[in-house]
Order: C-alpha cells, then structure tokens, then sequence
C-alpha cells in the first residue's frame, strides 16, 4: 500500500512561460521609473491638494516622443493602477482623481501629437496634458464630490500650476530626448568610422 502523499497537481514542477517582446520590457521599465516619479513625488510638500508637480508626466512624454501614443497609454495606466494599490487608494476619489487626470491628459496627447512638430513639441505637449489633468479632476471633482459651483474660485490656480509645472516638465523631457538623440549619433559617428578604419585596414 503507497502511503505516500500525491499532489492533485498533475505535474507541481510544470510553470508557466510568458513570451514578452522588447516593447513589453519597455513599458515595464518607463511604467516602474513613472511609478518611482510618483513615489517622490509624494514625499513633496504641497501647499493646496491636488497641486503636484507631476514628474511623472516627463516619462509619458518621453514615451509618447519614442514608442507613441499606445505605450505612452500602457505606461501612464499602469503607473495610476500600480500607484493606488502601492499607496492603498485603489478605488477611492483619490484613484479616481488621478485616473480621470491621466485619461484626459492622453486624449489631449493622441491630438497634439499630430500637431506640426515645428512649432508644437514636448514643452507645448506638456503644458497641455497639464492643463487637460486639471480639467479631468475638477469634472470629477464638480460632478461626483463637490458639486458646488464655488470650486471654480480654484481655477485659476490649478491652471496656473498647471502651466508652471507643465512648462519645466515639458523642459525636462525635451533636454532627456535631446541627450538622448546626441548620444545616439555619437554611436553612430563612432561605429560608422570603426567601419571604415576596418575597411582601409
């Protein structure tokens, strides 16, 4: 008689593999330095709720300038998802707050990146999605939380953060891509005259 104890599992060894692509290693990194923007961010004072400078912001634009809007999506969604549980606000107004921000900042980014890079870039786009955060958090605010109209004695400092904020973090984002583009011809510089002293040799 086998006394042994048997696993109701058929084979408890067996795992499950997940095939990911470099753009899902992408978003995982861009979402995890989002969500660590945020955690410092929160340690910052702020002297009026709801008045962040929104770092988290700089790698959405980021994103949006290099992967495009669908990943900049995925990035921003789940720092706003991985940030309430990590925070312990999942389904609270303060979820939602953030959530209807981000949601509205990206609609306004899936327009304004088809704007003429000319004249519109990643300072423009952020003073946007600024301003587009702030609209989305006081609808929430007018038509769920505080349905007064005395809120909009607050609009003009929102807005007036928002255009702050938006502004440096727009500056940020286009001195990271302007780094970033440098460092790229560089290497290209670089490996284009390896070829060719490997040529001549």
């Amino acid at each position: 008689m086998n006394t042994s104890a048997q696993s109701s599992i058929p084979n408890p060894r067996s795992s499950i593999l997940l095939h990911t692509t470099d753009e899902d290693h992408h978003v995982a990194l861009m979402a995890a330095v989002a969500l660590g923007l945020t955690i410092l961010e929160g340690a910052i004072p702020s002297p009026l709720p709801g008045v962040k400078p929104g770092l988290a912001n700089i790698v959405t634009l980021i994103v949006l300038a290099r992967y495009g809007w669908r990943t900049a999506v995925w990035v921003s969604l789940l720092r706003v998802f991985a940030g309430s549980l990590l925070f312990g606000n999942f389904l609270t107004p303060g979820f939602f707050l953030g959530l209807s921000g981000a949601l509205f900042s990206l609609l306004v980014l899936a327009v304004a990146r088809h704007l003429p890079s000319r004249w519109f870039g990643p300072v423009s786009h952020s003073i946007y999605a600024a301003f587009a955060h702030i609209a989305g958090q006081m609808a929430v605010v007018y038509f769920w939380l505080i349905p007064n109209a005395g809120i909009a004695y607050l609009i003009p400092i929102f807005a007036s953060a928002a255009l702050l904020f938006g502004a440096v973090n727009g500056l940020i984002a286009a001195r990271f891509m302007d780094n970033a583009e440098n460092n790229m011809f560089s290497r290209g510089e670089r490996r284009e005259g390896q070829n060719m002293n490997s040529q001549s040799s």
